[in-house]
């Protein structure tokens, strides 16, 4: 779809030794991460954790945060914290303004029925005798 932006994949794929070689971390890492919140993969039935392609960034964000800027896990959570309220703000004004612009298109569609073209009475032509 041309214009529109494109959405992460967040289908549960990846096993956690699969999901660690991707993003260059070990999988005790990983599970730590589970541990403080900083990632919620998917289980199975068997209880095997699933990583998807969410995961996967949010991974590689983390790792970014940690060994780039070099935030402790307590910053990592508060960036983290702060990145999910400011995807879900975003996602709510995108909605309210498809909201408002619905609005206007049916104020607009009201108006087109609701208008009477007006044309001024012409005076009556005379002819002369």
């Amino acid at each position: 779809m041309e214009g529109a932006p494109l959405r992460m994949d967040d289908r549960p794929r990846y096993m956690i030794s699969v999901a660690a070689e991707l993003v260059g971390m070990h999988p005790q890492t990983l599970r730590i991460y589970e541990q403080k919140g900083l990632v919620r993969p998917k289980r199975t039935a068997g209880n095997t954790r699933l990583y998807s392609e969410l995961d996967i960034e949010r991974l590689r964000l983390i790792q970014q945060l940690t060994t780039e800027i070099g935030l402790n896990l307590a910053g990592v959570e508060q960036v983290m914290r702060l990145q999910d309220e400011l995807t879900k703000m975003r996602a709510r004004l995108d909605r309210m303004e498809q909201e408002m612009r619905d609005a206007i298109d049916q104020v607009h569609r009201q108006y087109r029925r609701d208008l009477v073209l007006y044309r001024p009475a012409q005076p009556p032509i005379r002819r002369d005798q």
